[in-house]
């Protein structure tokens, strides 16, 4: 075992190997770059990187880097990627001493020149030339083009009554936006085989409140305001008594919620609305309105 790691330690001795460490940059190629205090647009901006500038990448996010920035309280500051490129360098480790550096041979001498006895001079062998060793090249810049949260669709689930359908988001960079959800649900009165479909378009208007950003996850609460526009058949459910009756009817609605978007998935977020809506049921016996609570999924496609 002892004769072993002899011959390791040897070996390591004897093989030159050089360290090197990956270095990542940032470089500015727009006219100027935000530096946000998080990676979101309605983050605060804490500064300015003019065109060409390099910042120090410590941390890749998606849609956003993470970088040196002195002149912020923890020292960072984030970039989104689309304000410039990427770079990843190899460098060789600053840390290593000359004693570790690879030896090379000089080579065997030159050998003696001799007269010839005619007096002409013989030529004289040369060493083979030392190729010098090459660094690593450094690696083109990677250019990335990331969507933005500025317009989602996806699907929910929930709502008041309960139904499920789909919803389209949009956000503006002032923190406003807009919301269209249109579902289905059905209803039953208990006791009587009476059922009520419906089918509800809801336009509303919303607005951002401060977010919470960290290196993992981008929590965006909002408020919400809008109409609510419904269609519904009612269905007696005793045979023999006609066609479903159909009506169409308007309330109010107002809601409130958050967006999670995680950094591994920077396109998709997941949200959850507490809501509350007017509305003047026209069916007795069934109750359209009230509280009501909705899960949403938008994927955003720019």
């Amino acid at each position: 075992m002892v004769r072993h790691a002899a011959a390791v330690a040897v070996a390591v001795c004897l093989i030159p190997a050089w360290l090197s460490a990956q270095s990542t940059t940032f470089t500015v190629t727009t006219g100027s770059a935000n530096v946000h205090k998080g990676p979101s647009t309605g983050s605060a901006v804490i500064g300015h990187a003019p065109r060409g500038a390099v910042l120090q990448v410590t941390r890749e996010l998606g849609s956003w880097v993470k970088v040196s920035w002195p002149d912020a309280q923890d020292g960072a500051g984030y970039v989104h990627v689309t304000w410039g490129s990427i770079a990843r360098r190899a460098m060789p480790d600053s840390t290593r001493s000359a004693e570790t550096a690879p030896l090379r041979s000089p080579g065997p001498p030159p050998p003696a020149t001799t007269a010839a006895p005619t007096g002409s001079a013989r030529a004289v062998e040369q060493p083979p030339a030392i190729r010098p060793v090459e660094q690593p090249a450094a690696i083109r810049p990677v250019y990335v083009t990331p969507a933005t949260h500025r317009l989602g669709l996806g699907g929910l689930i929930g709502g008041s009554p309960l139904g499920f359908g789909a919803t389209a988001r949009g956000w503006r960079p002032d923190r406003f936006g807009a919301q269209l959800d249109v579902s289905r649900s059905a209803l039953t009165a208990s006791g009587t085989p009476a059922r009520v479909t419906s089918i509800q378009i809801e336009p509303s208007l919303l607005y951002s409140l401060p977010d919470s950003v960290t290196d993992y996850m981008w929590v965006r609460p909002y408020i919400g305001s809008g109409a609510t526009l419904r269609h519904h058949s009612v269905s007696s459910g005793t045979p023999g008594t006609g066609d479903s009756v159909s009506a169409n009817g308007f309330g109010l609605q107002t809601f409130g919620g958050g967006e999670l978007t995680f950094a591994g998935a920077p396109q998709f977020a997941i949200s959850a609305d507490l809501s509350y809506h007017w509305f003047r049921t026209p069916v007795p016996g069934f109750d359209l309105g009230g509280l009501g609570v909705s899960v949403s999924g938008h994927w955003y496609v720019k």
